[in-house]
Order: C-alpha cells, then structure tokens, then sequence
C-alpha cells in the first residue's frame, strides 16, 4: 500500500487529507476481507467488495461515505491492476451508490457580518493571536478558500496594491483569487502588530503562526471559526467549510456569474459550483413563504 500512498500524493497531487481518509478506507477494506477468510488482494472479487460496502451500508452509513469507499476501492484496483501488482481489478465493475444531494447550511450576510464584527473586537486587544485570528477571518470569509490553502499561503502570495492573492489549491493548481479592503486592513494589522511578535528563526515565509511561531495549523483555524460562530447569535456552527459556502452563496445573491464563482472557488467542475443558485434559490423561497401574504 506504500506505493499506492506515493501515487496518490505525487502523481495525483492529492491532499493529505484525501490520501489519509483513502487510506483508512482501505484499511477498513483489509480488515473486512480478513475477517471474511480474503487470504490477499489477488483473491478479491467484486461479490467481496459490494459485501463490504453492503455491511457499511447496514450500520447506517451515509451515501456519501459509501461513494468514497468506493472511489477508494476503483483508484486502488485500478492502479494495481495497471503496475502489474494485481492480475485481475475486481472493482471495475463497482458501483457507488448515488449521492443525494443536500443543500449546504450557510450564513445570512448579516450573521456573516456579525461574525467578523466579534473577532474585529477581540482583536482591539492587540493580542497577536487575536489579530491573526481576526486576519485568517476575513481572509475566509473574502475570498471562499480552503482551509487548506490559507494556511499554506506565505506573506509573498498576497498582493496588497491589487488585493488579489495566490492560492494553491487540490492538485497543486494555482489560481489568483481577489480579496477586499476589510481583509487587506485586517492583514496589515496583523503583519505590523501581530506576526513579528509571534515569529520565531524556524517562522519561514509562512503568512499565518500557531502560538509558537510555526506555520498555523489547520485544527487551529476550525476551532477559531468554531469558537466564533458559538458566540454569534443564531449563526449555526458551520465550521471553516460553512464561510467558504457562505462567501459562494453571497456572491451569487449578489448577482456574480457563476463562471466567476467557479474561479474564485477553484472547482474544476461548473456542476459544483451551482449547488449555490440552488442556496439562493431556497432562501428566496423560504423568505418568500415565510413573509408574502399569498404565499
């Protein structure tokens, strides 16, 4: 499985989130079949695998965590069968279940506001893990990018006369994406103020720093917005991913195409980024039976 991990991560550019939870599929594949009497891989048979996925499906498994083991068990066959490490792919014939798609929980643009308002006074104290946090904030909620990439962004990757950074998103591709004055004014700040207090010899270029100057790492940002969105009133608790959908969602009520969503958002399909007309269309829907008279 070493070999797969290494195909994963340098051919196919995946994250290490992906290559983690990939791997934990298959490791959940394994312990199936070996508790099934599988001696080895080259043993496998399709009738196996969609006995697996059939026992995930019986402890009450979503259909999205179904689709991706699946995805796991067709990538993993596939490239076996293809290095010569397999005779035979016994999952080319696998299906997965189809996904039913959910609208994604988002922010109103005023508990949006209300959000970034409350880290903003946190941040009057000039503590400098209160400016970055108000920064990383406004830097989210701005531009829609992942977690992952705002903490691998490095003070060089933002262009403070154009406000439009570089992101480096799945699969190492590279997009420019724009950014307002709230974030520039939120970044300045904690550049002057906040980063040289917190940067250490092993700080590198790394934009934003954990508490002991190393480059910030994700669980930290998730419980930032955690943390921030419990204080908000009735905002739900979405997470990073929720301002990321927020910031989509906002941008199509205001009347931004969707191609230009779809950039901004570094989606290689368009079909990904439409599920954010369908927000807005259910919003204007929910507002409309809930306030016109004839509704």
């Amino acid at each position: 499985m070493a070999g797969y991990e290494r195909h994963l991560r340098s051919e196919r550019g995946r994250s290490p989130h992906t290559v983690r939870g990939y791997l934990a599929d298959l490791r959940d594949l394994a312990d199936y079949l070996d508790g099934a009497g599988v001696g080895s891989w080259d043993d496998v048979g399709l009738a196996d695998l969609r006995s697996w996925l059939a026992g995930l499906d019986a402890t009450g498994a979503s259909r999205a965590t179904l689709a991706r083991r699946s995805a796991a068990a067709r990538g993993f066959f596939a490239w076996a069968f293809r290095t010569g490490a397999l005779s035979h792919n016994p999952a080319q014939r696998l299906v997965a279940p189809k996904r039913i798609k959910t609208l994604p929980d988002v922010l109103r643009q005023d508990q949006a506001a209300a959000l970034l308002d409350l880290a903003a006074v946190a941040a009057d104290d000039s503590d400098p893990v209160h400016l970055r946090d108000r920064a990383m904030l406004e830097l989210l909620y701005a531009s829609g990018i992942r977690v992952a990439e705002l903490v691998g962004l490095d003070v060089d990757d933002l262009d403070r006369s154009d406000l439009v950074m570089r992101v480096v998103g799945k699969g190492d591709k590279e997009r420019t994406v724009p950014f307002g004055r709230p974030g520039l004014d939120a970044v300045e700040t904690w550049l002057q103020v906040g980063r040289p207090r917190l940067v250490v010899a092993g700080s590198g270029p790394a934009l934003f720093l954990g508490a002991r100057g190393r480059r910030v790492d994700p669980r930290v940002v998730r419980e930032v917005v955690h943390q921030l969105l419990r204080e908000t009133p009735g905002a739900p608790d979405l997470g990073p991913h929720g301002l990321r959908h927020s910031a989509a969602t906002h941008l199509v009520e205001g009347g931004a195409d969707i191609r230009l969503v779809q950039e901004l958002l570094g989606h290689a399909s368009l079909a990904t980024t439409q599920v954010y007309t369908h927000v807005s269309v259910e919003r204007l829907r929910r507002s409309f039976t809930q306030a016109h008279p004839r509704a």
